[in-house]
């Protein structure tokens, strides 16, 4: 799976690669899939085969890894809609399939989930979950999860309403579908619904939170990644930022948008749940990974739950009932004075939104969040979590925004920029015990790329410009690095191959939110477009340009 496990650590047991024999890694293979977006993937390795899943058009593409080098075993074609890439807010990215039980499983951009078999890239089924033509697609990895396929929908910035789906995976049906706006029961809020802090509990908060009938319309969308927790039976999400961006347009908390949620994966109904950023006025998302471990605080061990969110805090979470154990600023934040441990509450720095047109400015972080999507990794031997992150900070109006379908849903102008003239972006290890960062890397551009852990102590990342970099896990020290033909925003991933050697393999092209400079080739004298990232990233063009490359890494 895309995160190598269900407690989304992205660690690989494979130690043959070490600090000591680093210095002689190089490429044991590539392989060019013709399309020059943003990676934002990961390749999964299952029974010998190495599969990947490209931006649009999607095209799954199987190599057989039992031997030195690569052949490819079949290639799979989805044909999505071509219009489907107009709702693309943020790049036609895919993060990657899912592989159980002899079954390859991912979704389109245009909103279906399709299975494979596996062996052949022969088409199972697929099934249809909404329609792009109302600003939905689909970017994320599912999970299986006893015998259910989960997966999300994208979309906020359009105005669709979020929800999480699963699939059987025998009989690819629709099994269940829990909203995360609206009535209970289509949040699948019911008798066993528990959260911990009183501003979560109440009776269709989903709508009396919002202006009439916004919900509708809200946002929330579960585009992130999931957890599982086999021995408490729960699957843990995030849900994205409320829509339009305007928070003056929803007056109200906006549950269940940027929010957790615990769920039961045979029906979705929810344990427990837990908004991060109420009304999230900066547009910080709550759908970044959350990472499963098992910690000793207070002298004994809890089952946690970390979640880096936008909001620039890491939150220890008790994963059994949703007890807020920590939070702690990871980057520098301008916005909120901190999270109450009483109450849970997020304490924004200003008592209300600024006014319609006035320009806030230095908003730190911005929309894009002190992490996005790009997931971190966790290692157990170091008990360290290392998270890309940017420094970028923002200037923001506010207008009115109208709501038509499959169009942006927004109501604001914002132009992102540095801290204070720091590196844009860095990359970081974080002390859950000691709630410290142990060290940092500066990066000249935001770290959008995931993180790799291994048990050779070292970690994997790409950056903007191209390079994949290999560090000390226990101090940051840099030992390695390879410049690829584009900017790395790919999910780096490691695997032991038929030779019974280990590999590193990651997929290159820029793009993604941050890239789109690049990949959309957009004019950088607008520093608004892109929602606000060109802004920040006019220089970009100048280090790297488009491209689509696998790249497989082995100690020769």
């Amino acid at each position: 799976m895309a995160a190598h496990d269900y407690s989304n650590t992205r660690y690989s047991p494979l130690g043959e690669i070490t600090a000591a024999n680093i210095d002689k890694m190089q490429p044991a293979w590539t392989f060019s899939t013709s399309v020059d977006r943003g990676h934002e993937g990961v390749p999964i390795v299952a029974d010998d085969t190495l599969f990947i899943v490209t931006p649009f058009p999607n095209r799954v593409i199987a190599f057989d890894v039992s031997k030195p080098g690569a052949t490819i075993k079949w290639t799979f074609e989805p044909k999505p809609d071509r219009g489907a890439q107009g709702v693309a807010c943020c790049d036609v990215v895919n993060r990657g399939a899912v592989y159980n039980d002899g079954r390859l499983f991912f979704d389109t951009i245009d909103n279906q989930v399709i299975a494979l078999d596996a062996a052949n890239g022969k088409e199972i089924w697929r099934v249809r979950l909404g329609s792009f033509t109302s600003g939905q697609s689909m970017t994320m990895s599912p999970l299986v999860v006893k015998g259910q396929v989960l997966v999300g929908n994208s979309g906020a910035a359009f105005g669709v309403r979020g929800f999480i789906a699963a699939i059987d995976a025998g009989k690819g049906r629709e099994t269940w579908r829990a909203w995360s706006t609206g009535p209970d029961k289509d949040v699948h809020i019911g008798q066993g619904f528990s959260p911990f802090y009183a501003a979560d509990r109440g009776t269709d908060l989903g709508v009396s939170t919002w202006p009439p009938d916004g919900w509708k319309t809200g946002g929330g969308t579960v585009d992130g990644w999931l957890s599982y927790d086999a021995e408490l039976d729960l699957v843990f999400h995030g849900t994205g930022r409320p829509a339009p961006r305007n928070p003056l347009q929803r007056p109200g908390s906006n549950k269940w948008t940027s929010t957790l949620f615990a769920r039961r994966p045979a029906t979705g109904d929810a344990v427990w749940a837990y908004q991060m950023s109420p009304n999230d006025r900066h547009g910080y998302d709550g759908s970044n990974e959350n990472v499963l471990v098992e910690l000793p605080l207070a002298g004994r061990q809890r089952k946690l739950l970390m979640h880096p969110d936008g909001n620039g805090h890491i939150y220890v979470i008790d994963r059994a009932s949703g007890e807020l154990v920590s939070a702690d600023p990871f980057v520098f934040v301008s916005t909120s004075q901190g999270v109450d441990r009483a109450t849970g509450a997020l304490a924004y720095r200003a008592a209300q939104p600024p006014p319609a047109g006035r320009v806030v400015r230095d908003s730190c972080p911005g929309s894009a969040g002190a992490k996005n999507w790009q997931p971190g990794a966790w290692s157990p031997r170091t008990r360290l979590l290392y998270l890309p992150v940017q420094n970028l900070c923002e200037d923001t109006a506010f207008f009115a925004a109208s709501q038509i379908a499959g169009t942006p849903y927004l109501g604001a102008e914002a132009k992102m920029h540095p801290h204070r003239g720091e590196a844009r972006g860095a990359f970081i290890a974080w002390d859950p015990i000691a709630r410290r960062k142990v060290w940092s890397i500066a990066e000249r551009f935001p770290v959008w790329s995931g993180a790799l852990a291994t048990a050779g102590d070292l970690v994997f990342y790409g950056t903007m410009d191209g390079w994949l970099k290999a560090v000390d896990a226990r101090n940051g020290r840099e030992l390695w690095k390879y410049k690829a033909v584009s900017g790395i925003v790919g999910q780096p991933m490691s695997y032991r191959g038929g030779d019974g050697h280990q590999y590193v393999a990651v997929l290159a092209g820029v793009g993604g939110w941050a890239g789109l400079i690049v990949s959309n080739a957009l004019d950088a004298r607008d520093g608004t477009a892109a929602g606000g990232f060109v802004n920040a990233m006019k220089d970009l063009p100048k280090v790297t340009g488009k491209g689509g490359m696998l790249y497989v890494f082995r100690i020769p």
